[in-house]
């Protein structure tokens, strides 16, 4: 029996992720200082898991409302209007997701019907493509530039928009290249979601973690646009929570209404445990998210620094924990690149292709590992690239 006829062709067709396929490769290596994956080196803060092993000593061990837990849902509601200055009725405007991957999947089966056209910024995370391909809608990337800082800027943004297009996806700051956007080009990009009545899917899972003191605005707080926002967040990054798989979408209640029928049918609910100590995180976690963020920034100027030094062009994000060098200069691909620093040097980073082909000359590095190995991989990086240019 053939049974490759018999899968559905849009899954068939959508290519394994980059990151996934290249760190294979490094698991079967030993020795590896890896810059790859986004994941908090830190432990979970302990009042947080301590909370989970509570939840699960009383015996909260039983389903919970599709939307998620009212006491979460009250808390999550007090720290978007706290954080984010956007009110959300947490009874008809807030809903619990298997992290923000989940919350993503819902709005767009919610909203996408087949054809439908889905602007994103690229480079983007991985997913994005993939997940609006799964709704049967039409992936359109807006090209990013390192000119830019990698800012999504209106200009481009207009110069994709169609009569099919109908939700634009957003994330910043952004997954892997740190870029954050200012104010002013959110209004610009606000007033052409209007124009065209554009939905935003507003991915903002790192906006716990800016430097520089600069202060994050949510493309949902700006007049006009909480009514025409999905506002996607979670508790993996800035709470190093990953593994916890928690996150949330806040939208008007209609909005809200079609993503818990999609949610109730394909994954009832998020886990209750989870769920309790993500209560225990926002009562409680501030401290700590200050403490790693600090951590991150120092880290994020030295790798920054040490790149640069060693000839490798990089703008010195404010958001997130990810660098994305320029590595054309050393007259390697991408992805050759960061085979033979792997296979010469024990240190493993991404392609920047595995983010889109708008990331080719690119490779993107992670700064959510100890300083210690940090400094390891940028003193055997610099090796590798003056042996490159020999």
């Amino acid at each position: 029996m053939t049974l490759n006829k018999h899968i559905a062709t849009h899954v068939r067709d959508i290519p394994r992720s980059g990151i996934r396929d290249f760190f294979e490769i490094v698991q079967s290596m030993k020795d590896v200082i890896s810059l790859g994956i986004g994941e908090p080196d830190f432990h979970t803060p302990w009042r947080i898991r301590e909370a989970a092993i509570y939840s699960l000593e009383r015996g909260h061990t039983g389903y919970t409302s599709n939307l998620g837990l009212p006491k979460l849902r009250e808390g999550i509601a007090g720290y978007v209007a706290k954080n984010f200055g956007i009110q959300y009725d947490p009874k008809t405007e807030i809903i619990v997701t298997v992290g923000v991957s989940e919350a993503i999947d819902l709005a767009l089966r919610a909203l996408v019907n087949p054809g439908d056209e889905v602007l994103y910024h690229e480079p983007c995370y991985v997913s994005y493509s993939p997940s609006v391909v799964l709704a049967h809608g039409k992936p359109v990337a807006v090209p990013t530039l390192a000119a830019d800082n990698f800012r999504l800027t209106a200009q481009e943004l207009a110069k994709k928009i169609t009569p099919q297009s109908k939700v634009l996806m957003m994330n910043f700051p952004c997954n892997p290249t740190g870029a954050t956007q200012s104010l002013e080009e959110l209004g610009k990009i606000a007033k052409l979601c209007e124009q065209h009545d554009l939905v935003v899917l507003t991915d903002e899972i790192y906006s716990e973690l800016t430097y520089d003191g600069a202060e994050h605005t949510s493309i949902a707080s700006l007049p006009g646009m909480r009514d025409r926002c999905v506002f996607l967040h979670g508790f993996s990054k800035a709470f190093a929570m990953t593994g916890f798989r928690i996150g949330y979408a806040c939208a008007p209640p209609i909005l809200t209404e079609a993503m818990m029928k999609v949610h109730q049918y394909a994954i009832l609910c998020a886990n209750t445990m989870a769920q309790d100590a993500a209560i225990e995180a926002l009562e409680s976690g501030a401290n700590d998210v200050a403490a790693m963020r600090k951590q991150y920034e120092a880290r994020r100027n030295f790798i920054v620094t040490s790149l640069n030094d060693m000839g490798l062009p990089c703008f010195r994000p404010h958001g997130a924990f990810y660098v994305f060098p320029d590595i054309r200069g050393t007259g390697l691909s991408s992805r050759e690149f960061s085979l033979r620093l792997l296979e010469t040097k024990q240190v493993a980073c991404v392609p920047g292709p595995a983010f889109g082909p708008g990331g080719e000359g690119h490779i993107r590095c992670s700064y959510a590992t100890g300083l210690d190995q940090i400094k390891v991989a940028m003193k055997r990086m610099a090796e590798f690239v003056a042996e490159v240019r020999k």
